[in-house]
């Protein structure tokens, strides 16, 4: 995967996406608006989505031998994820490490920058709706493989282990239960 840019692969982990429009590119967008209707910019969701699934495509085009979508599977979804590990910005203590279990450690140590659990999650999570969007079958999604969801349940214990902070299921929470209708006074 040495042909797979690292400018691509920029957008994925980083947490702000801005798309930079050239000013003469926006004046022709502004005076051709008034003449047809354009149609509405794409939710900072959805860009990333888009941006996400493009890149997961050239991740598979660059990969030896090339691999075509329909024959992607799970194993392949997470052979991308653990390629996406060495453009992470977070630090994850090995065990070796005397920051291991510590949340904020006091000085530096040169233990691996990462991808974070919950980016790769969010990652799949868009990765996994463009893949129906794009025609693909929901029971052959290869992002909602168990083996990607094991994998990230493992990234998500290590991570919490190596860093002391422990990742517990959100309880949902219940609207408070109305109070009992007061009937007016009788007359």
């Amino acid at each position: 995967m040495d042909s797979f840019k690292a400018e691509n692969l920029s957008m994925i982990s980083s947490n702000t996406n801005m798309t930079m429009i050239p000013s003469s590119a926006s004046a022709a967008a502004s005076s051709s608006s008034s003449l047809s209707p354009s149609p509405s910019p794409l939710s900072r969701y959805e860009s990333q989505k888009r941006r996400d699934w493009n890149t997961f495509g050239q991740y598979l085009r660059n990969h030896r031998p090339p691999l075509a979508l329909s024959r992607c599977s799970g194993a392949n979804v997470v052979e991308f994820l653990r390629y996406l590990d060495q453009f992470g910005k977070t630090k994850v203590h090995t065990q070796l490490c005397p920051f291991f279990g510590h949340p904020n450690p006091p000085s530096p140590c040169p233990c691996p920058l990462r991808q974070a659990w919950g980016s790769l999650d969010a990652l799949i999570g868009r990765l996994r709706a463009a893949f129906e969007e794009n025609g693909g079958k929901p029971e052959a999604n290869p992002f909602a493989a168990p083996a990607v969801r094991l994998y990230l349940r493992e990234v998500r214990d290590s991570q919490s282990r190596a860093r002391g902070i422990s990742y517990e299921k959100k309880k949902r929470k219940r609207p408070p239960p109305l109070p009992p209708p007061t009937l007016p006074p009788a007359t």
